[in-house]
């Protein structure tokens, strides 16, 4: 098993840009200090709670600044580029980073988002519009010139070298691209699916472990369908996680923290909107006003000591199957960023080492 980092990444509204993106690259930094393998960033638009459209931006200035993880959108919002600016853009980040780019694809799941870009985000347009533009992308990196793609939402051309001078020349350094992965929710997710049938990394965003139920199941009927193999070591979990020293003392981090703050002020509104705020529940008759931060630390969240955490995460283990990578949800920590800091540290030096061989 690895350990990699999820950012969306989450600030508060009232967090000034800036220092929201500094905090976010001193955690990239203090991953790769603690050994992570991976991180990967969100792109966003109109989430105030999750203010990053451009991923690449935090991503490229990480990679000057550390030296062993890889790192990637989690992902590119496809329909929302021109597959050539996007396959450009992550040719010339995987050269920078030495070949530590992976390749993170998003559909693009909310309706701001969708009124902005004005596509109806209600059809599966947006999951055709990004099937159609990996593809581009993909042929772009690895089929030479000369070729026309003609598709439903994009019509794009690799020409012949022009006068001797001219000619698209932009490849990932990763031959023949880099790794590709998409993140998918619900068990019965298209994205989900789609990993399964291209042979794309699956990336779980989850609550708790009943929620995974079935997460593994989709991947592999859709992989088999499609005459592939599924490898569990391809399969990422992202989880909320806080580690500190006793489980007291963890628990009231996360609780009067960033987490705390980011899951009960927007991601139980996000999930209500939604209709799958029941996902959270142990018991589907709770009232929704007892899905509090310290019902959540409880029951849902991976929160406690050294050794409470790798219990936890043994039990996600046995209750999964298996997977290949546990990655950490970020938060904003801002205010508290010693106890950010100190929860990476322990899960990079104390957890891991006892949980790798999994």
């Amino acid at each position: 098993m690895e350990l990699g980092l999820f950012a969306m990444p989450a600030h508060p509204p009232q967090r000034d840009l800036r220092t929201g993106f500094e905090f976010d690259l001193d955690v990239l930094r203090w991953c790769d200090e603690f050994g992570f393998q991976e991180g990967w960033v969100g792109e966003h638009h109109g989430v105030a709670w999750e203010p990053l459209p451009t991923p690449d931006l935090l991503i490229a200035q990480a990679f000057r600044e550390t030296k062993k993880i890889r790192l990637g959108p989690g992902g590119f919002i496809l329909p929302f580029h021109h597959p050539i600016q996007i396959a450009d853009r992550l040719s010339v980040l995987d050269h920078i980073s030495g070949g530590r780019l992976n390749f993170g694809i998003a559909t693009g799941g909310l309706p701001c988002d969708w009124a902005m870009f004005n596509i109806d985000g209600t059809t599966g347009v947006l999951r055709e519009m990004a099937k159609e533009s990996a593809e581009i992308i993909l042929r772009l990196w690895t089929q030479e010139a000369p070729w026309t793609y003609e598709g439903r939402f994009w019509k794009v051309t690799k020409p012949e070298k022009m006068f001797d001078l001219f000619w698209h020349h932009l490849k990932p350094l990763q031959k023949p691209h880099p790794p590709i992965a998409m993140a998918g929710t619900s068990a019965k997710s298209d994205t989900l699916k789609t990993c399964g049938e291209k042979g794309y990394w699956p990336m779980s965003l989850s609550f708790n472990n009943a929620y995974l139920a079935g997460h593994w199941e989709t991947i592999k009927t859709a992989a088999q369908s499609a005459g592939r193999i599924p490898n569990r070591k391809d399969w990422r979990i992202a989880r909320q996680i806080l580690v500190a020293d006793t489980d007291a003392e963890a628990k009231k981090i996360a609780i009067e923290g960033g987490m705390g703050y980011f899951e009960v002020e927007y991601n139980l509104k996000l999930l209500k909107a939604f209709g799958i705020l029941d996902s959270l529940k142990g018991d589907p008759n709770m009232a929704d006003s007892d899905l509090t931060a310290d019902y959540m630390a409880s029951n849902n969240w991976i929160v406690g000591s050294p050794e409470t955490v790798i219990r936890k995460i043994k039990d996600m283990h046995e209750v999964t199957g298996g997977f290949g990578t546990l990655m950490v949800l970020g938060y904003d920590y801002v205010d508290n960023p010693k106890a950010w800091r100190h929860s990476l540290e322990l899960l990079g030096k104390e957890v891991y080492p006892r949980i790798k061989n999994l």
